[in-house]
């Protein structure tokens, strides 16, 4: 939806910023324009919500990259506010965003050693960290991070990430475990697990593979990625049992392999009026054991 800014009264963009923080909206870039035109001129007016305001316009004029914008709005809640490690961490975000990051680094220490228990600020770190391109740092800071709040599952997935960067498979599947704990009924976290064992390899992670994919299409049958995994850990399990002479199990798992593709098959049929695609059933033929 568009808006003619300069139409609005002062009264209609308070209400619309207070409208875009109930939503969530970012809309930045809309932000800094309510700002300009409208708000900036007599802050008297935002009355109880000025400080909110500030704060909004403070995130929106980083993304916008004006940071003069921010620098006043900062300086104003400093000025209300001093000593506040609110306002600290708004510091910080702006020499963050214009990548002062150990001036950055300086002010989110500085509030942690206030408060140890300021997650907002050890996030904050980790994430300059992995701006820097110091991944194992970030992962020590994390790992610090997440033995004093072991239930958030966003700092699991980061962690996960960073180990999947530096190729660190066998943490990173401790991590999607964790994950699935905090969130047993996700199947993307299900799927994210077998992914990461099917890239370590070797049968127990193959078998383990397909039983995370195998719930993660209990849970969601329309998950198109542990459908396809699925057929690839198959693939490969019955490559082995036909070299170890297992036929027992390997008649079980091409009886699972046969489901993948009749079901991944049966979806691109369905899907006939999308734009044409690459054959799907004739690519996993190519790829299947056929005797």
């Amino acid at each position: 939806m568009s808006y003619n800014f300069e139409e609005l009264t002062y009264s209609e963009a308070k209400d619309l910023l207070r409208q875009w923080r109930e939503n969530n909206e970012r809309r930045s870039e809309d932000v800094m324009e309510l700002w300009t035109t409208v708000l900036s001129d007599d802050l008297g007016k935002l009355g109880n919500e000025k400080h909110l305001v500030l704060e909004q316009v403070i995130y929106a004029a980083l993304d916008c990259h004006s940071y003069g914008v921010a620098t006043m709005c900062i300086y104003i809640l400093s000025n209300e506010f001093p000593g506040s490690m609110r306002v600290m961490r708004h510091k910080a975000a702006l020499l963050e965003a214009e990548e002062k990051y150990d001036e950055a680094l300086e002010v989110l220490d500085s509030i942690i050693k206030a408060d140890e228990t300021n997650s907002a600020a050890r996030k904050r770190r980790v994430a300059i960290l992995k701006a820097q391109g110091l991944i194992s740092e970030a992962i020590k800071e994390l790992v610090d991070y997440l033995k004093k709040f072991m239930s958030d599952v966003e700092a699991w997935q980061e962690l996960c990430s960073l180990y999947l960067q530096v190729q660190e498979y066998s943490r990173a599947a401790f991590c999607a475990e964790e994950l699935i704990l905090h969130q047993p009924h996700n199947h993307l976290m299900h799927q994210r697990l077998a992914d990461i064992r099917y890239t370590m390899g070797g049968v127990e992670n193959m078998e383990l593979a397909k039983t995370y994919y195998c719930q993660a299409l209990k849970l969601n049958p329309e998950n198109m990625r542990a459908l396809l995994g699925l057929f690839l850990v198959t693939n490969n399990l019955l490559n082995h049992y036909k070299s170890a002479g297992n036929s027992s199990k390997r008649k079980e798992v091409w009886k699972l392999c046969q489901w993948a593709q009749s079901s991944a098959a049966r979806r691109q049929r369905a899907a006939r009026a999308l734009p044409p695609t690459p054959d799907l059933s004739q690519m996993m033929l190519a790829l299947a054991i056929t005797d």
